[in-house]
């Protein structure tokens, strides 16, 4: 895409997305780890980007405020360019671009479509409903968007075709089935054991929730919690004891209800 870009002369839209679309998902990962989850990968790609991980578990107040991350400062960075065109003007050709594209994102992702920003915050305010039919519902909102994009375009074929509307509303059809739940932690050893693996011991407090000692996990290195309460050292938690209190599901308890 960039060498299409670099032939086409729309090079600086192109290094323009990708910083924007880094820049959203970071903002998701960043406040992620705050509440104590790890998103650690993002993959570029054609049409923008993901960031991958493990959010499972997590509650529904703070879901939304990692899905609101990502649109908020793309949101936040085309007002500061904005702000920079009012004090000085003469930026404005330079900047119009990356202000045009921030904005862009912004939108796009607060679109009720799944598995969009909107769209998973749509899901989060159904989910009363079941999870089923809340994606159901979700799955039905980007159809009809998707429908709409596609009847723009066939619109601006009778003028000025807008060739960008043809494979966005393919794009929403197609993750209209896409972008399930998110996935549960599952660390497989038996080959690192084989061939040998560092051990990390981490000392916590006995309080931290196991939300929050998710940071802690790594493909790399076997994890041991060692937990301390007020009157010191009194419990190791392994690594296979943590997971085992992973999937009962209820990531707001304390680390201390797990100690042998």
């Amino acid at each position: 895409m960039g060498i299409l870009s670099a032939c086409t002369g729309s090079l600086l839209l192109f290094l323009s997305a990708i910083l924007a679309a880094l820049e959203h998902e970071c903002a998701h990962a960043f406040v992620a780890r705050r509440y104590g989850f790890e998103l650690n990968k993002i993959v570029l790609m054609p049409y923008g980007a993901v960031v991958k991980g493990d959010l499972a578990g997590i509650s529904r107040k703070a879901e939304l405020c990692v899905l609101l991350a990502g649109p908020l400062v793309n949101a936040m960075t085309g007002l500061f360019f904005v702000a920079l065109w009012w004090l000085y003007p003469e930026t404005y050709p330079y900047t119009d671009t990356a202000a045009w594209v921030s904005f862009s994102l912004f939108f796009v992702n607060l679109l009720p479509a799944w598995p969009l920003d909107g769209g998973r915050a749509l899901h989060l305010l159904l989910r009363p409903l079941g999870a089923r039919k809340s994606l159901h519902i979700c799955r039905i909102f980007t159809l009809l968007i998707s429908l709409g994009v596609l009847g723009y375009f066939i619109y601006t074929c009778f003028s000025e075709p807008s060739w960008t509307a043809l494979p966005f509303s393919l794009l929403l059809a197609v993750g209209a089935f896409g972008g399930g739940e998110y996935r549960r932690i599952s660390l497989s050893r038996e080959r690192d054991f084989r061939r040998g693996i560092p051990e990390w011991r981490v000392a916590v407090s006995a309080e931290m929730k196991l939300s929050e000692a998710l940071r802690f996990l790594r493909e790399d290195r076997y994890l041991t919690l060692l937990l301390f309460d007020e009157n010191g050292f009194y419990a190791e938690l392994t690594e296979e004891e943590f997971l085992r209190a992973l999937e009962k599901g209820d990531y707001s308890l304390p680390l201390g209800a797990f100690a042998p």
